[in-house]
């Protein structure tokens, strides 16, 4: 809940920013000067830019925390009793050693969006966010064809 809170406080933020930035932006097309122009025109690109990558990063989230909530509800959910560090994170030796196990479901089930999801928490308990973001999006992606295409 916490990370939601921050996420629509970034949000409005952001909102705020743009506002005062497009403002810039028409003040400085308005000048008829070759660079205040430049200037302007990347007033209003580059925050467009921004607010899609933040945009795209929530529904993320809010995906991710959709399939959490179905997985939880079925008892899908791995276990969490892997050793941690004091900042909560675990330990990456003990993560490592359960990695096979989910790898071995994905490989069973390559069309099971609960496989690549339990796969994609294990790459992120390894330390391994680069694969662990792939594998859940993947995860999403099976979800919502599972969802058009029910069996």
């Amino acid at each position: 809940m916490r990370n939601r809170l921050a996420a629509i406080l970034m949000a409005v933020l952001l909102l705020v920013y743009l506002v005062l930035v497009f403002q810039h932006g028409i003040l400085f097309i308005a000048t008829g000067q070759p660079i205040a122009i430049a200037m302007g025109v990347a007033l209003f690109v580059l925050p467009v830019i921004a607010a899609w990558a933040i945009g795209r990063e929530l529904l993320f989230g809010a995906r991710t925390e959709k399939l959490v909530h179905i997985l939880d509800a079925e008892g899908g959910l791995p276990v969490e009793d892997l050793p941690h560090r004091a900042s909560g994170r675990p330990l990456r030796d003990a993560a490592d050693s359960q990695f096979p196990q989910y790898k071995a479901e994905v490989e069973a089930e390559p069309l099971s969006w609960r496989a690549w999801f339990r796969l994609g928490l294990a790459y992120d308990a390894s330390g391994d966010r680069r694969r662990a973001r792939a594998a859940l999006r993947e995860s999403i992606r099976l979800y919502r064809d599972s969802e058009r295409n029910p069996a």
